[in-house]
C-alpha cells in the first residue's frame, strides 16, 4: 500500500508537470503570433461646396480626420471653376477673351469637356452657358419667357469649336461665349477629393458631393458601397428611393428635369438646354443616372443623356464601353425604367416598375 500510495503521488506530480508544460506552451505561442489587424475605423464627414453639400464616408485604421484638407481642396476647386464666384478663374475667363490657367482644374476640365461634347456629337456643351442664363437657370437667375428671347442671336455664341486651349491657356473666337461647368464641375470636384484621400493612404471610400458620387473599396461590412436613386417626382424627399445601386469601385451621377423647372404662362420650362435647338428639352425621360470609371464622366454623360432623350440615349448607351445607365421614364404605361445588362446585377428595386 506503502509503494503504490508513493506512485500514485509519484504520477500526479508527473500529470502535473505535464499539464503546467502544455500550459506554458500555449502562452507561448498565443504571445509569439500575429496579431489580428483592428478592424479600420469608419470616419464620416460632410460640409458645405458648390452650392450644395457634400458628404463623405472613409475607412482609416489611423482614424485620421481630414474634413479641413477637403474644405481648403474644394475651396481652391471652388476659385477655378465657379460661376457663381466673380473672381473664379471661369468667371474671368467669361468676361475677358484669354485666360492664363492657374491651377490643373481648368484645362482639365476643358480636355473632358471637349472629349465628351466629340462623343455626344454635341449633346453636352459647357458653351450652352449664354441660353442658360437667357432662360433663366444661370448665376443671376430670374425667369424669362422663351418667345421674347433672341435664341437664333445667342445660338451663334454656343459650341465648343469656339473655345481653343493648349496646357497653358484658353481663348476665345468670340468674346460672348460664356462657359458653365454645372454639369460637369461636382462630378470632377468627386474625383478631385478621391484622388486626395488616395493618396493619404485610403483606399475604401464613398465621396458624395450634390448627389454626384465615387465609391472605391468596400464599407466597413466588407460589402460594395450601396446607394439609392431617388425617385424622380417633384414632390419626392430623399427619403423617397426608388431603386439601389451597389458600385464596384465606380463614379455615378444623375441628372433629372422632375425639379429643377419652372412653369410660365401654363409653359414648363426644364433646366436642360438643348445645345442644338437653344431650348428646353421636352421629352419623356425623367432622370439619367450613368456609372462610369470617374465620376466626371459620369456627370456629363448624365447631363447628355437628357439632352438626348430616351431613345436616343439608349441608342448611344449602346455603342460605348466602360459606361452603364439607369433610365427612368414616362410612357402610356407609367413609370418605366431602362437599365444597361451590365448594371442590372447590381440593382435592387425597392418600387413597383415595369422593365422595358
Amino acid at each position: 500500500m506503502h509503494k503504490n500510495a508513493r506512485k500514485n503521488i509519484i504520477y500526479s506530480i508527473i500529470l502535473l508537470m505535464v499539464v503546467f508544460l502544455v500550459y506554458l506552451y500555449r502562452q507561448n505561442q498565443q504571445s509569439t503570433s500575429v496579431p489580428v489587424p483592428e478592424k479600420e475605423g469608419k470616419m464620416v464627414i460632410s460640409g458645405e461646396t458648390m452650392g450644395t453639400t457634400y458628404r463623405i464616408i472613409y475607412l482609416d485604421q489611423l482614424n485620421r480626420d481630414f474634413k479641413a484638407s477637403v474644405d481648403s481642396l474644394l475651396l481652391a476647386f471652388n476659385q477655378s471653376l465657379s460661376t457663381y464666384m466673380e473672381d473664379s478663374e471661369l468667371s474671368r475667363f467669361n468676361r475677358q477673351d484669354t485666360l492664363v490657367f492657374e491651377s490643373p482644374f481648368f484645362p482639365t476640365v476643358l480636355e473632358k469637356s471637349r472629349e465628351v461634347h466629340a462623343l455626344t456629337e454635341g449633346a453636352f456643351d459647357p458653351t450652352v452657358g449664354p441660353l442658360v442664363n437667357a432662360w433663366g437657370f444661370g448665376p443671376e437667375g430670374g425667369q424669362k419667357k422663351g418667345d421674347s428671347l433672341a435664341i437664333p442671336q445667342i445660338l451663334r455664341w454656343v459650341g465648343f469649336d469656339l473655345i481653343q486651349f493648349d496646357s497653358l491657356k484658353a481663348w476665345k473666337s468670340r468674346p460672348e461665349v460664356y462657359l458653365d461647368f454645372s454639369a460637369i464641375a461636382k462630378g470632377y470636384g468627386v474625383d478631385v477629393v478621391g484622388d486626395f484621400l488616395e493618396a493619404k493612404g485610403v483606399s475604401d471610400m464613398l465621396v458624395e458631393i450634390g448627389g454626384e458620387l465615387i465609391a472605391k473599396g468596400t464599407n466597413e461590412n466588407g460589402e460594395l458601397w450601396k446607394v439609392g436613386i431617388n425617385t424622380p417626382e417633384e414632390e419626392a424627399g430623399a427619403q423617397d428611393i426608388f431603386s439601389i445601386i451597389a458600385l464596384d469601385n465606380k463614379g455615378m451621377a444623375t441628372s433629372g428635369n422632375y425639379r429643377n423647372f419652372y412653369v410660365k404662362d401654363s409653359v414648363k420650362y426644364s433646366h436642360t438646354i438643348d445645345p442644338k435647338s437653344g431650348y428646353p428639352v421636352n421629352h419623356r425621360l425623367l432622370s439619367a443616372t450613368v456609372l462610369a470609371e470617374d465620376c466626371m464622366t459620369a456627370d456629363a454623360f448624365a447631363t447628355a443623356m437628357m439632352v438626348m432623350g430616351k431613345e436616343k440615349a439608349i441608342e448611344w448607351e449602346e455603342k460605348m464601353e466602360n459606361i452603364s445607365v439607369f433610365l427612368i421614364y414616362n410612357d402610356s404605361s407609367g413609370m418605366r425604367t431602362y437599365v444597361s445588362e451590365q448594371l442590372k446585377p447590381f440593382v435592387s428595386h425597392l418600387k413597383e416598375d415595369i422593365q422595358e
